[in-house]
C-alpha cells in the first residue's frame, strides 16, 4: 500500500462498523444522520454492517461530533481511501463480494438525484470506477453475506450436491439481500418459502424462485416440512401473532437475522438461545486469497486514491490557469484591434489569417505553464504566476 494522497481537508467520513460498533448503536447514528436537514455536502451509506458518512469539508452539524462508541473518524487522504477500499470489497465481511459496490452506488444516485457537492461526485465517481474494475481481480464464484447466512442452516455443508434437498427454508423479507437468500437456498435444493410485509412482493420472489408465500404476521411454522432455518432480511421488527411466536419458541429452529436493528424482539432472541444468530454474529470464514490478487486490488485502489488527489490539486488551480488564459486573451485581442486601425485595408482572408496565427502563437506558449499549473505538482507555482502576470 503507498502512501495517503494529500487530500488536506476535502473530505471527512465518519464510519460506524459492526466490528467495533454494536447493531443497537449504529442504527441510533443511523437514526441521528436521518434526522440532519438535507445537505449537499454529505453522503450517507447505510448497509447491514456499516453506517458511514462522508463530508466535504469540516462537518459543522453537533450530530456529526458525537461518534458512537467505536465508532471512527476518518480526514483526508484516510477518508478517500477508505471509500476505495469500500468500494473495491476490501473492507467487507465477506472479501470481494459484490453487494457493496451496489450499495455504495445507490447511495450516491440517491444523493445526486439533487445538487451535489462537486468533490463529493468526482469521489464517488472515482471509487465505482474502481471498485468495478476491482472486480476483475477477484476470482472464484461471488458471495454475499446472504450466502455465508445459507451456510449457517443445518445440513447447509453436508458435502452432497444438493445439501438443503428435502428441507424447507423460510425467507422473511423480499428485499436484495433476502433475494439473495431465497435464490441460494434454492440452488441448494431447499424448497423455499417466502414471508414479506407486503405481500406482493412476496409473492414475486416466491413465483421466480418457484417456492411458496406465506403470511408475514402469522406464518404457520408446524405446516412447513422439514423447515432447517429461517432467514430474515427486513427493515424494521418482524412482529408475529402469539400463535407463531409460541411456534418459533417450541421448534426453534436455526434464524439467522440478517437485519440491523435486529427483527427479532428481545424475548424471542432469548427464547431461540443458541439458535439465534445476528447479523453482528455471522461469522465469515477467511478466504484464502493470493498475494498476486491482492497486491492487484491495492494497486487498483492506489491508483484511484492517486486520481482523486490530482484531480482536487488540478480544480484548486483551476481559477489562476482561467486568469492566465483570459489575461493573454485579453492582449491578443487587443494587438488585434491595434492592427485593425494601423491597417484599415487589410483585408477579410488576411485578417482571419491573422488572427488563427495569434490564437496558435498563443495556444503553443500557454501550453506547458498550463498544463504544469494543472498537474499542481509544485505549490509555489500559482502564487509566482499570478505575481509574474499580475493576476
Amino acid at each position: 500500500m503507498s502512501a495517503r494522497p494529500d487530500t488536506k481537508d476535502a473530505i471527512v467520513a465518519l464510519v460506524a462498523h459492526a466490528r467495533a460498533v454494536s447493531s443497537g448503536d449504529r442504527e441510533a447514528f443511523a437514526s441521528a444522520l436521518g434526522e440532519l436537514p438535507d445537505d449537499q455536502r454529505r453522503i450517507v451509506i447505510h448497509t447491514c454492517h456499516r453506517v458511514e458518512i462522508y463530508c466535504a469539508g469540516e462537518p459543522s452539524d453537533p450530530v456529526l461530533r458525537a461518534l458512537p462508541p467505536g465508532g471512527r473518524r476518518l480526514d483526508g487522504g484516510d477518508a478517500v481511501w477508505h471509500l476505495i477500499r469500500v468500494a473495491c470489497a476490501l473492507e467487507s465481511a465477506v472479501f470481494g463480494e459484490t453487494e457493496i459496490l451496489h450499495q455504495v452506488r445507490a447511495a450516491f444516485e440517491e444523493r445526486r438525484s439533487g445538487p451535489l457537492d462537486p468533490v463529493l461526485d468526482r469521489l464517488f465517481q472515482v471509487a465505482l470506477r474502481a471498485g468495478r474494475e476491482a472486480r476483475a481481480h477477484h476470482t472464484g464464484p461471488r458471495r454475499s453475506l446472504a450466502d455465508v447466512a445459507v451456510d449457517l442452516l443445518p445440513s447447509a455443508r453436508a458435502g452432497v450436491p444438493s445439501p438443503l434437498s428435502g428441507t424447507a427454508v423460510l425467507v422473511v423479507g423480499a428485499g436484495r439481500m433476502a433475494r439473495l437468500a431465497a435464490v441460494e437456498s434454492t440452488r441448494r435444493g431447499a424448497r423455499v418459502f417466502v414471508a414479506n410485509r407486503t405481500e406482493s412482493r412476496g409473492v414475486e420472489l416466491a413465483h421466480r424462485i418457484e417456492g411458496s408465500i406465506v403470511d408475514f404476521e402469522e406464518p404457520d411454522l408446524e405446516a412447513i416440512p422439514g423447515l432447517a432455518g429461517i432467514i430474515v432480511a427486513v427493515g424494521g421488527p418482524w412482529r408475529i401473532s402469539g400463535r407463531a411466536r409460541h411456534a418459533l419458541l417450541r421448534l426453534r429452529p436455526t434464524v439467522i437475522d440478517l437485519s440491523s436493528p435486529p427483527a427479532l424482539d428481545p424475548d424471542l432472541v432469548s427464547g431461540l438461545a443458541e439458535r439465534y444468530v445476528s447479523v453482528d454474529e455471522v461469522a465469515v470464514p477467511q478466504l484464502a486469497v493470493s498475494e498476486r490478487t491482492l497486491a492487484a486490488l491495492e494497486r487498483t485502489a492506489d491508483r484511484a486514491a492517486a486520481e482523486f488527489a490530482d484531480w482536487l490539486v488540478a480544480r484548486h488551480s483551476v481559477p489562476v490557469i482561467a486568469a492566465l488564459s483570459a489575461h493573454a486573451e485579453e492582449h491578443r485581442r487587443n494587438e488585434l484591434d491595434r492592427l485593425r486601425r494601423r491597417l484599415p485595408d487589410l483585408d477579410d482572408e488576411n485578417l482571419a489569417a491573422v488572427d488563427q496565427m495569434s490564437r496558435r502563437l498563443v495556444a503553443a506558449m500557454l501550453h506547458e505553464p498550463l498544463a504544469t499549473l494543472g498537474a499542481g505538482s509544485d505549490p509555489e507555482l500559482e502564487p509566482a504566476v499570478r505575481r509574474l502576470f499580475r493576476l
